[in-house]
């Protein structure tokens, strides 16, 4: 069905929209007309996006039928009358309300073109033709960009740079000022005056429709999403919206990573236009526009449904680097910079590692680890305590205030690795994994102690107590990254173990492996393998801790930690000599049941008001015990005498003993004392015969007992126990 444009001061392109129906020409009523009803008759006239759709009958009014009323396109039909109307001639309007249209008129065309960048094409007399590229620069683009509400010009290109186009070269040697509205208002040698071949045709790369982020709590990096188009801000309905659509927006942004794609006006509602819904990006588009969506202002949405995103506004660089280690380096006044390694610590790193969701810092390198980053240097002397969301949330000397030089650039090696789910600690956990910008977890398939031990090294966790299948920390979601791990025990991460890959697997989460690590590394130097001054290590480093508050409850959780049976006592004062270094823990405060000292409240890693004099120590029974053949709190009893583990006989083996053993392990309370072989026949020596415990002992050789070594049984009579298992 034939469509113009009429009315005073139309061109073919800009006018007031007639219909030709039943051998008459008539109008469009504007009730309910929009930017995509617009877009429809722009297309359908070949005559660009659309600019603007104009109401109460800006071009003059008609005369005679009017034929549609309120128009609801979607902005993707192929001409008006395929949009939803009231019928043909059914109206309740005047000509005073015709609607009319101004077509852009011009479009960008030509191999890898998009929606802003491309070969530049103008319609003049019904025809399509190119420009020109002599005298053609950022101004004659800028104009382009803005006409077609595309940003502002990146690139004003030259020789055909999107391909040669075909028929008219319309315009040479344009001039323009920048402020001009359209491009056949700047200078220009006249219609169809050149002296060029298409070799020469012009175009422009412009930033795309500009993109902002707004709202109660938005920073540069995070908030709610908006874009302008038509000459106005408007928002993106959060129907469908996920991660890979706030990866977009974060790139295009500069705001390195998206860390996470807010819903339901997280940053406040917005007003105005809902300019996208429905949006569906792959994550590797330059632009939100870029994406699949419904078409701009088609929606069924509110603006409670408002997206957004949290970008990092912190990225990894430099040479070697990965998603979770590099050069650190932030986002301030729109410019990347880094940081100076002046104080630069593992409190620090562990901001930025957590900030970027890659598991716990693993080390905080300095003097340009990474190699030397470019620009600014943004911040020096970053004091963390550990617990701030964002390295700029640090106490710090101020944005550019430094006197440092890229040859100090910081860095971070986060570990990739995280331990989650219910009743988790910093070293127990479901193993999950970074991969591909997403957490995933472990598939327990022939999971056992060596890949656990692997899990807690990384970690800097201590050792592996136990390899816990079956979900046994909760399910996770999401990807199951590893199957069938097979690591030796002396790889430095698991994903250098031998294992299935990330697509080879038949898990489901109900298989999720964990870790329960015995915590950070601890040693007792001084005296004997049980008794002397307590040390742990961390960043690399044997540090001590001081004596405020440090008592026998304290003790109890690094002598079980060791194995070393149950404390004796918490010594004080530098009792087994003052140690050298940090002192890294101190107000420590145990309940007595936690598996590692670092589980215990403290007033922070190197935070304290001691001098090596007030070191901590312990002295600790020295006779081990543990539970084998089961799980972390049942199986068989062993101790540990004269440097080899052996077992209890089971004569007159009861609760009293049992309940012995449990608090002990800080297992919670006996439920049972097995007998016999429930847990299978150890080996080696049987340590300990009928003992005999009120109940109220602290550790198992505290009770009555035969002498180690002497008993009259055999391995079919080694006794166990079932704990509640609290530990």
């Amino acid at each position: 069905m034939p469509i113009r444009l009429a009315g005073s001061g139309s061109t073919p392109c800009t006018g007031r929209v007639e219909y030709y129906y039943k051998k008459r020409w008539g109008t469009v009523c504007d009730d309910g007309w929009d930017i995509n009803d617009a877009e429809v008759v722009c297309r359908q006239l070949d005559c660009g996006p659309a600019v603007k759709p104009t109401r109460s009958a800006q071009f003059g009014e008609g005369t005679g039928d009017i034929w549609l009323d309120d128009v609801a396109c979607s902005g993707s039909e192929s001409s008006l009358t395929e949009c939803q109307h009231r019928g043909f001639g059914t109206h309740n309007c005047g000509h005073h309300q015709d609607a009319g249209v101004i077509c852009s008129g011009i479009r960008l065309a030509g191999f890898q073109s998009t929606r802003c960048s491309g070969r530049v094409e103008i319609y003049h007399k019904n025809s399509w033709g190119t420009v020109c590229d002599d005298g053609w620069d950022i101004k004659d683009a800028e104009v382009v960009c803005r006409e077609l509400d595309c940003g502002s010009a990146l690139d004003a290109t030259q020789s055909a740079h999107f391909g040669e186009g075909t028929g008219e070269i319309w315009l040479d040697d344009v001039t323009c000022s920048g402020s001009e509205s359209s491009l056949t208002e700047c200078q220009h040698g006249g219609f169809r005056t050149h002296d060029c071949t298409h070799q020469k045709d012009a175009g422009v790369i412009c930033s795309g429709v500009p993109i902002r982020l707004a709202g109660s709590g938005s920073t540069q990096c995070s908030g709610r999403v908006e874009i302008y188009l038509k000459k106005r801000w408007g928002t993106v309905c959060d129907h469908g919206w996920d991660p890979k659509d706030a990866e977009v927006v974060c790139r295009q942004l500069d705001c390195g990573s998206a860390l996470k794609a807010t819903r339901s006006a997280q940053f406040g509602e917005g007003s105005g236009q809902i300019w996208l819904a429905g949006v569906s990006c792959l994550g590797r588009e330059n632009s939100l526009t870029d994406c699949q969506h419904r078409g701009f202002g088609t929606h069924s949405c509110g603006h409670h449904e408002d997206a957004g995103v949290i970008c990092s506004g912190i990225r990894l660089a430099g040479h070697q680097s990965t998603q979770c280690s590099g050069r650190v380096e932030i986002y301030h006044n729109k410019v990347w910079g880094t940081v100076c390694d002046h104080g630069w610590s593992t409190e620090d790193a562990e901001v930025v590692c957590r900030h970027l969701d890659c598991g716990p810092a693993l080390n905080a390198t300095q003097s340009a680890h990474f190699g030397e980053g470019t620009g600014q240097i943004w911040l020096n002397e970053v004091s963390c305590s550990g617990s701030e969301s964002s390295l700029t949330d640090c106490q710090h000397r101020g944005f550019g205030t430094h006197s440092c030089g890229h040859g100090e650039d910081a860095g971070v090696i986060c570990s990739g690795i995280r331990l989650s789910g219910p009743q988790s600690t910093r070293c127990s956990g479901r193993v999950e994994i970074y991969h591909q910008k997403r957490w995933g977890t472990v598939c327990d398939d022939s999971w056992d102690l060596n890949d656990a031990e692997v899990v807690c090294r990384h970690l800097d966790c201590g050792t592996a107590l136990a390899a816990p299948k079956e979900a046994h920390f909760g399910e996770g979601s999401g990807p199951i990254w590893l199957d069938g791990v097979a690591c030796s025990g002396s790889e430095r991460s698991i994903n250098k173990c031998q294992h299935r890959g990330s697509e080879k697997n038949s898990c489901t989460h109900n298989k999720d492996a964990g870790v329960i690590c015995s915590g950070a590394r601890i040693r007792l130097t001084g005296s004997t393998r049980c008794s002397g001054r307590v040390e742990i290590f961390y960043n690399n480093t044997w540090v001590t801790v001081c004596d405020d508050g440090w008592d026998l409850n304290d003790a109890e959780v690094v002598c079980r930690q060791l194995n070393c049976g149950t404390a004796l006592k918490a010594t004080k004062s530098a009792h087994f000599g003052e140690g050298s270094g940090s002192i890294w823990l101190d107000d420590v405060s145990c309940s007595g049941s936690e598996r590692s000292l670092t589980e215990c409240r403290h007033r922070g890693f190197g935070k304290h008001v001691c001098t090596h004099n007030k070191d901590a120590g312990v002295i600790c029974s020295g006779v081990p015990v543990r539970l084998s053949g089961s799980t972390l709190c049942s199986g068989r009893v062993e101790i540990f005498y004269n440097n080899t583990w052996g077992t209890v006989c089971h004569d007159n083996w009861d609760m009293n003993d049992a309940e012995v053993v449990c608090r002990e392990l800080g297992c919670g309370t006996a439920q049972s004392g097995a007998v016999s072989t429930r847990f299978g026949e150890g080996s080696g020596s049987i340590w300990l015969d009928d003992v005999d415990c009120s109940g109220s002992e602290r550790s198992l050789t505290e009770c009555r007992h035969r002498g180690f070594g002497t008993h009259d049984c055999t391995h079919s009579k080694d006794a166990g126990v079932v704990c509640s298992g609290e530990k």
